[in-house]
């Protein structure tokens, strides 16, 4: 299970703006969509969150754009959690081109709700074991 999670996109037309690079929203999508994937991979699938009557809620994002990317460029998207307290979880993730570039980096504040109401509970042992935290001083 991996403690960072890694995942490449080939950048699609759709995702340019009218300044000609990547829309501010595409990276909002791509946070979410890598989450659920690294989510997936620890076992915490959709299922099992529906199992637990759980879910999760976006508090807030936040991304540091350094560097701009276009259509066509071979990206890599890293993620991890970096926190999780009682009913709270804070993902971070780094966007980077094939040449080593940081082109974003971001964090997403995430609250573990119940499905019934969408009020936050404390996260369930299950969840909370199955993603191992990265100190700062381990990420990329």
């Amino acid at each position: 299970m991996p403690k960072i999670f890694s995942y490449r996109l080939i950048i699609p037309e759709a995702a340019n703006d009218e300044n000609g690079h990547v829309n501010n929203v595409a990276y909002v999508q791509w946070m979410q969509d890598v989450a659920t994937m690294h989510s997936d991979a620890q076992g915490c699938t959709r299922e099992v969150y529906r199992q637990l009557n759980s879910s999760w809620f976006i508090r807030s994002h936040r991304i540091d754009y350094l560097r701009p990317a276009f259509a066509g460029d071979d990206i890599e998207i890293l993620t991890w959690v970096s926190t999780m307290k009682r009913s709270q979880s804070m993902r971070r993730y780094l966007f980077r081109n094939q040449q080593g570039d940081n082109l974003a980096r971001a964090e997403t504040d995430w609250v573990y709700v119940s499905a019934d109401n969408g009020r936050p509970r404390k996260i369930d042992p299950e969840v909370a074991q199955a993603f191992e935290l990265v100190d700062p001083e381990e990420e990329p």
